[in-house]
């Protein structure tokens, strides 16, 4: 026998035959005429050396060297759908491994549902979430660290695609206990006097000048009483009475009850994915899409 002249249909035809143990039925199965059929498994058995089948006028056996083959041939063909299987889904992007970061803060707005809704979606795909601050999202992109970002305030890189997909409200944060705490609206310029609590430049730079942005339209500099580079941290300063800051809203889910938050009209800030330039794997495009969807 020679193993390289062995078709899959080979197989196919054969397990069928072995199965249904009745040519015309097999055929039929197979969407063959008989004789086609017979002559498959004629060469095959020429390619085995032996009889696989004992055919008698009414019925059809398998001989030992057919039940052989058997159980050996239908692991192969199993083996050989479930790769198939694999590839096409791998293809579509259905199945893998995909890396996403999202910028502090993110889970507190709509970001957490649509990952919750992929993943129910998509159970086959192995999601490695990273908090990452917008700025460095774009040096892990760039070092291929991650596949797709989730940054504010992202500007324009010609080795990316930014692509803007929301927009969050800005909010001042303010200690409860602040003399405008219990004002329906604050307006920026009230707090020129505040001390500030603000995080450093590094972390986020478009978003931390749209802050000092505001605050020069408001007509002052901030005072900067305290630098924190973790969200969380800032907040509970503010609710330590170390000063005031500008926030995205989802950061009023946080809860701290010594916090409250006052809307800015108008300010807001911009949500991005980002992904490298250039062809991107079938299960980027897939998580793109639903991402897509989950927005519009």
């Amino acid at each position: 026998m020679n193993p390289a002249t062995v078709e899959l249909r080979h197989l196919r035809y054969f397990c069928a035959v072995a199965e249904e143990l009745h040519f015309g039925r097999a055929a039929a199965r197979l969407g063959l005429s008989q004789p086609p059929l017979s002559l498959q498994i004629r060469q095959l058995e020429e390619m085995v050396g032996a009889r696989l089948f004992d055919r008698h006028s009414r019925s059809v056996a398998l001989t030992d060297a057919g039940r052989a083959l058997n159980e050996s041939a239908r692991r192969i063909l199993r083996d050989v759908d479930t790769a198939m299987a694999a590839a096409r889904q791998a293809g579509s992007g259905e199945v893998g491994e995909l890396r996403v970061a999202f910028a502090p803060t993110l889970m507190l707005s709509a970001f957490a549902d649509m990952i919750r809704r992929y993943r129910a979606r998509h159970p086959g795909v192995r999601l490695d979430l990273r908090e990452l601050p917008s700025a460095e999202q774009t040096a892990a992109l760039l070092r291929g660290d991650i596949d797709i970002g989730f940054a504010r305030e992202a500007g324009p890189d010609a080795r990316l695609n930014v692509e803007p997909i929301a927009r969050e409200p800005l909010m001042i944060a303010l200690n409860r206990d602040h003399p405008r705490a219990r004002q329906a609206r604050v307006p920026v310029a009230a707090l020129a006097n505040d001390p500030w609590v603000l995080f450093p430049r590094a972390i986020a730079p478009l978003l931390h000048d749209h802050v000092l942005r505001l605050c020069q339209e408001a007509g002052f500099v901030p005072r900067v009483a305290q630098e924190s580079r973790e969200t969380y941290t800032t907040v509970g300063l503010v609710g330590a009475g170390v000063g005031v800051t500008i926030v995205p809203a989802g950061v009023s889910r946080m809860g701290w009850r010594r916090v409250v938050y006052k809307r800015i009209p108008k300010a807001s800030t911009e949500l991005s994915m980002v992904w490298p330039a250039g062809p991107s794997r079938p299960i980027v495009e897939t998580f793109l899409a639903a991402a897509r969807r989950d927005v519009a």
